[in-house]
């Protein structure tokens, strides 16, 4: 655990009591803040009083007390209007700050040489978060990952010499995070997400910037510059003075790092100096992986590493549950999990890797559907369709895709299993990509890719 000492014998007011909230409100005991905790849900707030955390109805509280509302990132900031608490502490003036924040605020205090890698984008954070880990820990040091992958980014090991953060952000947390200043900022890349809780993609793209901009001095930003949101930001940042490395997988640059063919190449003012396979690594398959391993391998090299420990990295990365994660093989037959793919960007680069798909979509939908994919309905052989989204997609789908309404995804799999092996096809992929939220019958994706592992590990033969 990390002390949050910055808040020492301060009356500090939290909103959130979910595992986060917990983390961060026993940080912020043991650094000697005095913490009033609370939330909607009476069981959080009965769970949290029998581990000892005082809890305290907020709306009773004297909010001119607070020095801070540290609010989980879950509870709306802004949109579609400001959580009752945030009004609070706004009339009294007290700051409204996150976990990160507490953590940039705390690692400043302290002043150890730990450098912090701060990734996000609306796709990929997971799997670069993830990846670039691998890399630190196989060049000899220590990473502590955590934020919005992983643990609760109190929950880590405190600041210390050839130790590296390496944190997810999520744009609620970015949001809460005022001071964020990472050694390394990366931004893979925008489309619009969360506008339920941002309220414009102009916003969404505010907030998201900010983690690049507030790159500490001599740090360096790690953009991908495949979308004109990026491409914007990285020449505003770089403006400011900071270091910028491009990535891009859809053409090529004279400084940065650029997809060509199956190799990444590194280029320095129009040289190339270094060139990265990345055929045969199965944890990297897809020009989204690309991306991915190009901010990875950016970063890695920011941080110390030398390109030829990064590569032996890239090759020995196991990879991440639920993004394009090869289940199993029955018969000709290969399942893949891309429960992840909660919107359609997302099961775009899913569907770019595979051909003679029998896809799985459907869930609670994103805006725009699935419209944006017809351009890949062609790889689809057939589609099976789940959840609140399914007459949606099917209208979408038209006559372009055979298709049916399953429903439940149980039903999904036993057919879209049966007509695979059934097709003759040589390579048959029954892809679960859903381009949807989970929460219509899912609490989280985890849980519903969980749930296609063990469907899929329970078909027993090759299905007639």
């Amino acid at each position: 655990m990390i002390p949050v000492n910055t808040l020492n014998d301060r009356a500090v007011a939290l909103f959130g009591l979910g595992g986060s909230g917990l983390t961060t409100a026993r940080a912020l005991m043991a650094g000697g803040a005095r913490v009033t905790a609370w939330d909607d849900s009476p069981a959080s707030v009965g769970k949290a009083a029998a581990e000892g955390i005082p809890t305290g109805d907020l709306n009773a509280a004297d909010w001119s007390s607070f020095a801070a509302l540290v609010l989980a990132p879950g509870v709306p900031l802004t949109h579609p209007e400001p959580h009752w608490t945030v009004r609070r502490a706004q009339a009294a003036g007290v700051e409204v700050i996150g976990d990160i924040e507490l953590f940039v605020r705390e690692r400043r205090r302290i002043g150890q040489p730990a450098p912090m890698a701060a990734i996000t984008g609306t796709n990929g954070k997971s799997t670069t978060t993830a990846l670039l880990a691998h890399l630190i820990r196989e060049g000899g040091r220590d990473a502590q990952i955590g934020g919005n992958f992983g643990p609760a980014i109190l929950g880590l090991e405190p600041p210390a010499p050839g130790r590296v953060y390496v944190v997810e952000c999520s744009s609620y947390q970015i949001d809460l995070a005022p001071s964020l200043d990472p050694t390394v900022g990366i931004l893979l890349n925008l489309s619009p997400d969360h506008l339920d809780r941002h309220g414009t993609m102009e916003h969404y793209a505010e907030i998201k910037e900010r983690l690049v901009a507030g790159v500490g001095a001599g740090g360096t930003a790690v953009i991908g510059v495949d979308d004109a949101w990026c491409r914007g930001i990285a020449e505003r940042v770089e403006a400011a003075g900071t270091r910028v490395v491009r990535i891009s997988v859809l053409g090529p640059l004279d400084d940065g790092i650029h997809l060509d063919g199956t190799d990444l190449a590194v280029m320095e003012r129009g040289r190339r100096t270094f060139t990265l396979p990345l055929a045969g690594i199965g944890s990297l398959r897809g020009a989204h992986n690309a991306q991915n391993a190009a901010a990875a391998f950016a970063a890695a090299h920011a941080l110390g590493l030398a390109p030829e420990t990064i590569a032996a990295g890239m090759r020995s990365f196991p990879g991440l549950a639920h993004r394009m994660e090869q289940v199993r093989t029955i018969g000709s037959v290969l399942f893949v999990n891309d429960s992840k793919a909660t919107n359609a960007d997302a099961a775009e680069r899913a569907l770019v890797s595979f051909e003679d798909i029998f896809w799985i979509a459907g869930g609670k939908p994103k805006e725009g559907g699935i419209v944006p994919l017809k351009p890949l309905f062609p790889r689809v052989r057939k589609a099976y369709l789940i959840g609140v989204a399914a007459p949606d997609f099917a209208a979408t789908l038209g006559e372009a895709v055979p298709h049916e309404i399953c429903g439940t995804l149980d039903v999904a799999v036993e057919r879209a299993a049966r007509d695979a092996a059934a097709s003759g096809l040589p390579h048959p992929v029954v892809l679960l990509s859903p381009a949807c939220a989970s929460f219509d019958q899912f609490r989280n994706f985890e849980l519903r890719g969980d749930a296609f592992r063990t469907l899929v590990e329970g078909l027993r033969l090759p299905p007639k």
